[in-house]
């Protein structure tokens, strides 16, 4: 496909630092890939040329289709995600950045098993579990939003401002330390980490912007401090970069992205060059018309109006309901409709909505009317209980120091090894500064009691997979240690009422093993295959064109669909009634934005008048963002469009409404 001239424009520029401000659906990956095969023509090496962004389906899809346009060559260009590439930093250097070679990967789960047992110290054991959960929450929260903006603990406590943040800084504190013990990194530190030895150790520096002769960023607007500290450090200096973004779909707030990033790369870049790419490829004139009227309401530091050449396209449907039962018959009966009447594809649908809880009472309709669907953001195939059991087991043969892996299956399958076993275990390994596992030592069985034997044959299956590694494969090591603690058989006596279930969780096994003897190729080192899994998010599949879509605003970014349907543009909903405050409103707005462009052809938006919130039916209100979008842009339907009058008593309702969901 021919470029238009901004995104010849923004591929052909090599003279300096470059901003392409990319709208929704203008070819934003089109214009990255164009830019690496135009690179390689100019004289880069493959090697030299490196593209990060996101998700693994955004890597996946840019390796692809660089394949397709630069052939061979493209093989050796790196594309992966920010994590993937720091870990690449942090592999080659784990102890410029305080850890050793066979470090661990904690995932979320075991995050927050390791801040609870930290509180639990902390607390005593006498804490009731439903403190520790909210407290653990709260920890995590504040933990990863320390990291992302580089913060030290001793930081981030004389920052603290409540006792809540200062208990979690205090948290903060012990949480590293005991990271640093296990020989283990979070997913915060595979960025945090490169990016401080990158800074502090001017040698490695060095060697990797001799690497890095050309950088390419996707998805800008999303970048924490951490990750903007990450990209300046790689391109130093010579700014040869090209960073691609919109900060109308800054959706991340909550896990770190700053959509400032954009002003401090103008700042730290004095020559830096912008393009904007405002040509949509994507949707009818006028929703993009009702995008621009919309999100015209949040500040920018650069101005860019969406525009398209397919033609005005139909009004914006407002369709009025009386509550969620009836908002979810209507849209099941109108896909079904339509889909006849167009004669298209159930993958052409999608239903988009802020919350999760939305969208229970139509799977329901959905299904009556046999209409196939698909939920995506749902579970990842690495959630599932008998793979992290598994992956446990496979880390701790890897790292003996994993205590959190070695917490998870030391009873998996039961060893009867209780809390008494355990505390005495800890209690040793405290004293002796040392991992729970390389603590069983035979002279510490006086110290162990009865419990020792048990401790020590779970250790001794634990070395003989690790002696293993040194002459079979990974997964046949995994597979044989599984089948000598008797895996299997532990799932089936879990699931003694449903056989199939018990055969189901083991095929999930199989599959984990499958993946693992797929990555295992000559020279791979175990401890990289099991990075790689950990790094897996298991949902990456793409939409699927025998499937109506089910998604949340945060998962619809990125995708398309020629019919969009947005759940719940009412007051509390979207804005969600904990985002009124100013600077959470526009990230709301722009989270509206998101759902309004992912339509290609049609676009509707329900508000139901009435709806049940905690056991009690409130009446709703539109949301303002539809006052936003000017009135010649919408059709409503179920109501005329409402006056001023009757907007300012369905405020004050909303207000209302609002006030007794926060009272309750």
């Amino acid at each position: 496909m021919q470029l238009n001239p901004a995104q010849a424009r923004a591929v052909a520029y090599l003279d300096g630092p470059l901003l392409v401000l990319a709208g929704a659906g203008s070819g934003k990956t089109r214009v990255i890939i164009r830019k690496i095969r135009h690179l390689l023509r100019e004289g880069w090496a493959p090697e030299t040329v490196f593209a990060v962004t996101f998700t693994n389906r955004a890597a996946r899809e840019m390796r692809e289709r660089l394949k397709e346009e630069a052939g061979e060559a493209a093989q050796a260009v790196s594309i992966s995600t920010f994590h993937r590439l720091g870990l690449r930093i942090l592999r080659e250097n784990p102890r410029g950045c305080g850890r050793r070679s066979g470090f661990s990967i904690l995932d979320g789960g075991d995050v927050d098993s390791l801040l609870r047992a930290l509180l639990r110290q902390q607390l005593g054991d006498a804490a009731e579990p439903s403190l520790l959960k909210e407290e653990a929450r709260l920890a995590t929260s504040l933990i990863s939003r320390w990291k992302n903006e580089d913060l030290t603990p001793e930081a981030a406590l004389a920052q603290a401002r409540s006792s809540g943040e200062r208990a979690s800084a205090a948290l903060y504190e012990a949480y590293e330390a005991r990271l640093a013990a296990s020989n283990a990194v979070d997913f915060d530190d595979l960025i945090l980490l490169p990016a401080r030895l990158l800074r502090g150790d001017p040698s490695w520096r060095a060697t990797w912007q001799a690497r890095v002769r050309y950088l390419l960023v996707d998805e800008y607007q999303d970048t924490n401090g951490a990750q903007y500290q990450l990209l300046r450090a790689l391109v130093g200096s010579a700014g040869a970069l090209t960073v691609v973004g919109d900060d109308d779909q800054s959706i991340y707030a909550w896990r770190g992205a700053r959509p400032e990033n954009l002003r401090d790369l103008a700042a730290d870049f004095p020559t830096l060059e912008v393009v904007k790419l405002e040509e949509n490829y994507r949707s009818r004139q006028t929703i993009l018309r009702a995008a621009n009227a919309l999100i015209a309401h949040n500040e920018h530091l650069f101005e860019k109006r969406l525009w398209s050449q397919r033609g005005v396209g139909d009004p914006l449907r407002v369709v009025s309901v009386e509550d969620e039962d009836a908002e979810a018959e209507r849209i099941a009966a109108e896909i079904a409709a339509d889909r006849v009447a167009r004669k298209g594809a159930w993958g052409d649908y999608a239903v988009i909505y802020r919350s999760n809880h939305q969208v229970r009472r139509l799977e329901l309709c959905l299904q009556a009317l046999r209409i196939p669907y698909r939920i995506s953001g749902g579970g990842s195939f690495f959630d599932k209980s008998e793979v992290r059991d598994a992956l446990a087991y496979f880390r701790l043969v890897l790292n003996l120091a994993d205590d959190m892996a070695f917490l998870r299956i030391v009873n998996v399958p039961r060893r009867q090894l209780g809390a008494s076993a355990l505390a005495a275990l800890t209690r040793v390994a405290a004293a002796s500064d040392s991992a729970l596992l390389p603590t069983v030592h035979e002279h510490q069985a006086v110290a162990l009691g009865n419990a020792y034997p048990r401790f020590a044959r779970f250790k001794a299956q634990i070395q003989e997979a690790r002696d293993g590694l040194r002459r079979d494969p990974p997964a046949a090591v995994l597979r044989s240690l599984l089948e000598a603690v008797d895996y299997e058989g532990y799932l089936r006596s879990q699931e003694k009422e449903d056989r199939s279930r018990a055969a189901a969780r083991w095929q999930s096994i199989e599959l984990l093993l499958s993946a693992i003897d797929r990555r295992t190729g000559d020279g791979d080192a175990p401890e990289d295959v099991l990075r790689s899994l950990m790094l897996d998010d298991g949902n990456d599949s793409e939409p699927s064109d025998s499937e109506v879509q089910l998604l949340t605003l945060h998962a619809a970014k990125g995708l398309e669909f020629p019919h969009v349907w947005l759940m719940g543009m009412e007051e509390g909903l979207l804005p969600h009634r904990n985002s009124l405050e100013e600077s959470a409103l526009a990230e709301e707005r722009r989270l509206a934005y998101v759902g309004l462009t992912r339509a290609g052809d049609t676009l509707a938006m329900t508000v139901a008048r009435k709806r049940r919130q905690r056991g009690s039916v409130l009446e709703s209100a539109p949301s303002r963002f539809l006052e936003e979008i000017p009135d010649e842009f919408l059709r409503w339907e179920g109501l005329e469009a409402p006056s001023e009058a009757e907007q300012a008593v369905k405020a004050e309702r909303g207000v209302n409404a609002l006030r007794a969901l926060l009272d309750g």
